[in-house]
């Protein structure tokens, strides 16, 4: 490990963490929808899934995943499901246009963080391709003999990154809420949520291992 390559990989990761995908799509729903609090916990639960991925991917658990078709691909689908099933409860709340006086972090409803970190965990952990970038990036900055630390270091570095992305995404958007709250712009912005949602899930639905 060189501090080049390290700062070199810290770059790379950050252009991808910036291009939109679920995990973008889900903390942007929740932040908007039920406030910072559950966009916050979100966020959390996207990073966890990351470390876990990470640490897989370091031990070598993670190539064994990949490389058992059967398992891979039952992890790849019940991602599809789970993106189609947020998809769906975004058009549906779209389609009712019931929505409640948008609250602060006070008076949200129990049992927010939980959902919030439960969705972004879920959205993440079963998208395999989070696996399979570990496997095919890391080697490409750290060599196909690094040590277990400083593999963990790598991919825990882009977990950090991708946290410290994600709340000041949802620190932006709690601050637009207000602006947001119009029940019109409310249905807009779940149609499109639900919209890109299904469409992240027919994307995993396409790819091939």
């Amino acid at each position: 490990m060189t501090w080049s390559s390290y700062a070199s990989f810290l770059v790379f990761a950050m252009v991808l963490i910036l291009i939109p995908g679920a995990d973008f799509a889900v903390v942007t729903r929740n932040t908007l929808a039920s406030g910072r609090r559950r966009g916050r916990w979100s966020a959390i639960g996207v990073t966890a899934s990351n470390a876990v991925q990470g640490v897989a991917a370091a031990a070598g658990l993670g190539a064994l995943i990949v490389r058992s078709q059967p398992l891979f691909e039952t992890i790849r689908w019940a991602g599809v499901a789970y993106l189609a099933y947020l998809g769906v409860q975004a058009w549906r709340s779209a389609w009712r246009g019931d929505y409640p006086p948008l609250a602060g972090d006070a008076t949200a409803a129990p049992g927010q963080a939980l959902t919030g970190f439960r969705q972004g965990f879920l959205s993440n952990i079963t998208n395999p391709k989070v696996l399979a970038f570990y496997l095919a990036v890391l080697p490409q900055f750290v060599g196909d003999r690094a040590p277990l630390g400083v593999l963990l270091a790598y991919a825990l570095s882009h977990a950090v990154l991708g946290l410290a992305y994600l709340l000041v995404l949802v620190g932006a958007l709690n601050r637009a809420r207000e602006l947001l709250s119009r029940r019109r712009v409310r249905r807009w912005l779940d149609g499109l949520t639900g919209v890109a949602l299904l469409g992240f899930g027919a994307r995993l639905a396409a790819e091939r291992a």
